[in-house]
């Protein structure tokens, strides 16, 4: 009994395994058929947040938007890169999307009810600053001159 239970367990996770493989393969190809065809938006925008667990709940609220083709949020400079199609949706669409799931950006504040749900270690400091980069820096060696 032990032996079939166990051979079971061993086809189903390579069923699993190669189910995803080709999962890759088809998402890969759409990609690159939707950007041939279609006008492709890049934008980047501030969302605060703090750890991977944020990262993979921002990214997921922004692709569950139609016509995101692919979401990247940076943890350092608390901001996201998104490609979409413009036909389909705009910037303010994703902006209410990652707000919704307890986020801020830029343009709109997080939902304090999903807030609150969120994970401890996901709670950021709600005066944080977004969509940083080298500049940053630069204003910290001001800081040193005066």
């Amino acid at each position: 009994m032990k032996k079939v239970i166990l051979s079971l367990a061993v086809i189903a996770a390579l069923g699993l395994t190669s189910c995803k493989n080709e999962t890759k393969k088809e998402t890969e190809t759409t990609t690159t058929e939707i950007s041939k065809d279609m006008a492709m938006t890049d934008l980047s925008f501030g969302v605060r947040g703090n750890c991977g667990m944020c990262k993979s709940t921002i990214e997921k609220a922004a692709n569950s938007v139609e016509g995101v083709a692919s979401a990247n949020w940076d943890v350092d400079k608390k901001k996201i890169d998104v490609s979409f199609d413009d036909t389909k949706t705009d910037a303010m669409t994703i902006h209410k999307a990652i707000a919704a799931s307890g986020y801020d950006t830029e343009k709109v504040a997080g939902s304090k009810e999903a807030y609150n749900n969120l994970p401890g270690c996901c709670k950021y400091d709600h005066e944080m600053a977004m969509n940083q980069s080298g500049e940053m820096k630069s204003e910290d060696h001001s800081n040193h001159d005066h």
